[in-house]
């Protein structure tokens, strides 16, 4: 028998025209645009909480517990204009960026030697499992008995806050480059502080960055804590020391005051200092989205 071909039943469409299918792609409206920007969203969660502030504020009609956040603002720019913040602000930096640096720069050489040696690795996994979950400002009193009343108390505890977050975030990252990446480097001839700057470094950078955020969250608190209490040193001291000193005095809408340059310099490291480098990084490099 001679085979049957099967032939296809063939259809002939007319294109349909655009305005037919519907709306497929629309401009943004100008609303659309400004929402989408991630600084007015923030903004505007902030402006809400400074409303609820107001509002509860005058409800509660007790300045000594909370002061209306117009008051707070009005105490804030006095003590700006008379510099009063401003010094006290200068001061907890310097100390700050002494404590930050050198509690970066440790961690850094003990990420190496971890990375580089056995020995290394053991005594890093060791000490912060050992010392990362003790508070920095548990340490204060022994500081204070070792170096006496000043700075150098303070810088000692914020070593301790910033060296073990970063250096274990910092390892974490090292142990997370591919085995591919670290063959490359070794193919390439690179050893020693070149193979940790030119493989490993970039390669874990996002982990590096998280370790000094957090490094960074947690020496700004401990040396807010530690001037509450100890950080007057020859007759001045930072913005904890300041913010003592108000309450004291019961000046409560300055105490808040303190409190709320804590909160603008910890926004603008934030959101400015570190988001920058996270823009012109990893995101930059496709580590991030």
């Amino acid at each position: 028998m001679g085979s049957v071909k099967a032939y296809r039943q063939e259809f002939v469409r007319d294109v349909e025209a655009p305005k037919e299918l519907g709306v497929v792609e629309r401009p943004l409206t100008a609303w659309e645009k400004i929402w989408n920007v991630g600084a007015v969203r923030k903004t505007l969660i902030l402006l809400a909480l400074a409303v609820v502030w107001e509002l509860y504020g005058r409800w509660l009609n007790n300045p000594l517990l909370l002061p209306p956040f117009g008051e707070v603002l009005r105490a804030f720019f006095d003590k700006t204009t008379d510099g009063e913040l401003v010094s006290a602000s200068w001061y907890s930096m310097r100390v700050l960026l002494t404590g930050y640096a050198l509690g970066v720069f440790l961690a850094a050489i003990l990420a190496i030697l971890a990375v580089s040696t056995r020995i290394g690795n053991d005594f890093l996994e060791t000490m912060t499992s050992m010392l990362n979950p003790l508070p920095a400002i548990a340490l204060l009193p022994l500081a204070l008995i070792w170096f006496g009343l000043g700075n150098v108390s303070i810088v000692f505890v914020l070593i301790h806050s910033v060296l073990w977050p970063v250096a274990l975030n910092t390892q974490s990252g090292f142990m997370a480059v591919s085995t591919t990446l670290r063959m490359v480097g070794h193919n390439a001839g690179l050893r020693g502080i070149r193979y940790v700057a030119k493989i490993l470094i970039p390669a874990a950078f996002g982990s590096i960055l998280t370790g000094l955020k957090i490094g960074w969250a947690f020496s700004w608190r401990t040396l807010i804590a530690a001037e509450l209490v100890f950080g007057v040193s020859s007759g001045s001291g930072g913005v904890g020391w300041f913010i003592y000193l108000n309450k004291n005095e019961l000046e409560i809408a300055n105490v808040f005051a303190g409190l709320f340059t804590v909160i603008l310099i910890g926004l603008f490291v934030e959101n400015v200092v570190f988001r920058n480098v996270e823009l012109r990084t990893v995101r930059k490099w496709g580590m991030q989205v």
